[in-house]
C-alpha cells in the first residue's frame, strides 16, 4: 500500500478477478487471500499476495484452455417470483383433490370448478390491457336433486379466499314488483366481502391487538403509570390464573342504523348520495358514546379487541380492498334457477319470479355497474355459477340470451347404488362417523357392518328409483331410522357396545320398500 498506492492496488485487484472469473478451480483460494488484503498489515499482505502468485503460477495452460465460454441464455416464459403457495393460488388439481375428500363422483363438474377458479388466479398474472378483456366463463350445472351441485359451491368456498355468495333464484322477483331484485345478490356480495376483509385484517394484526388488550387489562389491574409488580401480573395473566378477577371497561354503545340510509340496512332500496352517507357517518362517530361495566377479565377480552381491532383498522381501507375483491375474484352462486324457467309452451306468463328474472339477470352477469351503499361495483369479471335439476322444463327453455351467457354447461349423473356406498364410507365427514361421533358423547359405541352398509345403500337406491329420487338425501332418512331407537334409549345404555348389521338394518327400515308410498292413495 506505501509503494503502489490505493489506485495501483485496485487495478491488481481488478486484474486478478478478470482472471480468476475465468478459472473456475482458483477462484475460491485466490478470493480468499485477496479479499481480507485491505484490513491486513503490510507484512501480512504481502505474504498473502506471494501466496496467490505462487497459486496461480501452479495453474496449468490446459486448465486456462478448458475454462467455460460465455453462453447466451435465451429469453424464456417468465415464472412466477413468488413460491409462496398461498400467493400462487389452487391448483385445478389440489382442487378436485380437495373436493374428493367430501363429495363422491361428479368428475366433470369438479373439473369445471377447479379451471375456473384457477382462471381467476391466471387473469391476475396477465398485464393490462389485455387482462380487462379477459372475462370469466361462467358455468350451468345440470343435474337430479341431491348429487351433489349445492355441495360443491358450499366445499368451494371454503377453499378458496374470494367473495363468494350462494344465493336461490326463487327468492327474486322482476323489477317492479314488491321483492328483492337481482341488485341485491351484488349488495349482499359486497357485505359479505367487507366482513371477509376485515376479518382478515385483523387476522394479520393479531398479534398487535393482543398485546394491545394485555396492557389495558394490566392498566386495570396495577394501575396506567405504575410499574410494580406489572411483569408479575402480566405472567399471571398470560397463564389464565386472573381471568376469574373483575375490571371496568370501557364498553361503547353499538352502532345505530342511520335514519338518513332509506334501505334499512338491508340495501334493498336505491343507497342515497354519498356525501350525504359520509357526512352522517361523521356524526355518528361523534356522537358514539361509551358506558363503563364490571366485568371479568375472560369477558372483557372479546369486547377490548373489538374496540381495538376498530381503532387500528381503517373502514376506507377496508371498503375499498372488499370493492376490488368482489369486481376481481367475486364468485356467484345461483341455486335453483329451473325454477324460474317455463316451459315454451306456457312462456308469457304473469308470474313475478320466471320470465322476467331471467331478463334482469342478463345485465348482471354479462356486465353492468351496480349502485351499493360502499360504491358502485362493475359486475364484468364476476363468476356467475349457476345450477338446476330442470326436471319440468329443460335448459333450452332459457332465454336465448341468458344461455349464451352460461357457455360451459356440466351434465352431473344419478347416483348408483355403490355411489351412495361410497357415500357412507369414504367421505372424511360421512354421515356414519357423525353418528357415531354423536352417539359417543353418551359413552356409546355405535358401529356399522359392511354389509349393513351395504343393504342401507341398496335400500336408498331402491326407494329412489321407485318412489321419488332424491338423490343422496335419501340416505339420511334411512340412516334415521335405523339409529331411532338407539339414540332415543342411548342415555340408559352407557358404556354398551351396539353393533348394526343387515338384519338390523331390515328389521327397522325393510318396511320402507313394501310401502311404495301408500300415502299419496290416501284421501
Amino acid at each position: 500500500r506505501r509503494r503502489c498506492g490505493a489506485g495501483a492496488e485496485h487495478r491488481a485487484t481488478a486484474e486478478h478477478a478478470k482472471l480468476l472469473f475465468w478459472q473456475p478451480a482458483v477462484t475460491a483460494a485466490a478470493m480468499t487471500f485477496l479479499a481480507p488484503a485491505r484490513a491486513l498489515t503490510m507484512r501480512s499482505a504481502r505474504l498473502l499476495r506471494g501466496r496467490a502468485v505462487l497459486h496461480l503460477r501452479g495453474v496449468s495452460s490446459e486448465a486456462m484452455q478448458r475454462a467455460p465460454e460465455p453462453v447466451a441464455v435465451l429469453p424464456d416464459i417468465p415464472v412466477p417470483e413468488t413460491n409462496d403457495p398461498a400467493e400462487q393460488g389452487l391448483k385445478p388439481r389440489e382442487v378436485v383433490d380437495q373436493l374428493d375428500r367430501h363429495i363422491i363422483g361428479q368428475a366433470e363438474a369438479k373439473r369445471a370448478t377447479a379451471i375456473a377458479i384457477r382462471n381467476r388466479w391466471r387473469r391476475q398474472q396477465v398485464k393490462p390491457p389485455l387482462r380487462d378483456e379477459i372475462t370469466p366463463k361462467n358455468i350451468l350445472m345440470i343435474g337430479p336433486t341431491g348429487v351433489g351441485k349445492t355441495e360443491i359451491a358450499r366445499r368451494m368456498a371454503k377453499l378458496i379466499g374470494a367473495p363468494f355468495l350462494k344465493v336461490e333464484a326463487t327468492k327474486f322477483t322482476e323489477v317492479g314488483f314488491v321483492g328483492r331484485d337481482v341488485e341485491q345478490i351484488i349488495r349482499d356480495l359486497v357485505d359479505h366481502a367487507i366482513l371477509m376483509v376485515r376479518a382478515q385484517m385483523v387476522e394479520k394484526k393479531r398479534a398487535e391487538i393482543a398485546l394491545k388488550v394485555e396492557e389495558k387489562i394490566l392498566d386495570q389491574l396495577v394501575g396506567e403509570n405504575s410499574t410494580t409488580n406489572r411483569e408479575s401480573f402480566r405472567a399471571l395473566l398470560r397463564q389464565g390464573l386472573l381471568d376469574s378477577r373483575t375490571i371496568d371497561v370501557e364498553v361503547p354503545e353499538p352502532r345505530r342504523q342511520s335514519p338518513l340510509d332509506p334501505s334499512g340496512g338491508s340495501g334493498n332500496a336505491q343507497p342515497m348520495n354519498e356525501i350525504i352517507l359520509r357526512f352522517d357517518k361523521l356524526l355518528q362517530q361523534g356522537s358514539r358514546r361509551s358506558e363503563r361495566r364490571q366485568m371479568t377479565i375472560a369477558e372483557s377480552r372479546p369486547v377490548l379487541e373489538e374496540v381495538y381491532s376498530e381503532k387500528m383498522i381503517s373502514d376506507e381501507e377496508v371498503k375499498k380492498l372488499a370493492l376490488h375483491a368482489v369486481e376481481q375474484e367475486g364468485i356467484v352462486f345461483i341455486d335453483e334457477i329451473d325454477k324460474i324457467c317455463s316451459r315454451a309452451d306456457s312462456r308469457g306468463t304473469a308470474d313475478a319470479s320466471s320470465e322476467g328474472v331471467q331478463r334482469d339477470l342478463l345485465p348482471l352477469i354479462e356486465g353492468s355497474t351496480v349502485s351499493t351503499k360502499h360504491g358502485n361495483v362493475s359486475t364484468d369479471h364476476i363468476l356467475f355459477i349457476c345450477s338446476g335439476a330442470f326436471h319440468q322444463c329443460k335448459p333450452s327453455d332459457l332465454l336465448a340470451e341468458l344461455q349464451g351467457r352460461l357457455p360451459i354447461r356440466v351434465e352431473l349423473a344419478q347416483l348408483t347404488e355403490d355411489d351412495l356406498y361410497r357415500i357412507l364410507t369414504e367421505p372424511e365427514a360421512s354421515l356414519v362417523k357423525q353418528q357415531v361421533a354423536l352417539l359417543e358423547t353418551e359413552s356409546v359405541r355405535l358401529s356399522f357392518t359392511d354389509c349393513a352398509l351395504r343393504r342401507v345403500a341398496h335400500l336408498a337406491a331402491t326407494v329412489n328409483r321407485d318412489v321419488e329420487n332424491i338423490g343422496a338425501r335419501r340416505i339420511h332418512t334411512i340412516l334415521e331410522r335405523v339409529t331411532e331407537e338407539i339414540s332415543f334409549n342411548a342415555c340408559d345404555r352407557a358404556g354398551e357396545a351396539i353393533v348394526v348389521d343387515a338384519a338390523y338394518v331390515d328389521q327397522h327400515v325393510g318396511d320402507m320398500v313394501t310401502k311404495t308410498d301408500l300415502s299419496r292413495f290416501i284421501l
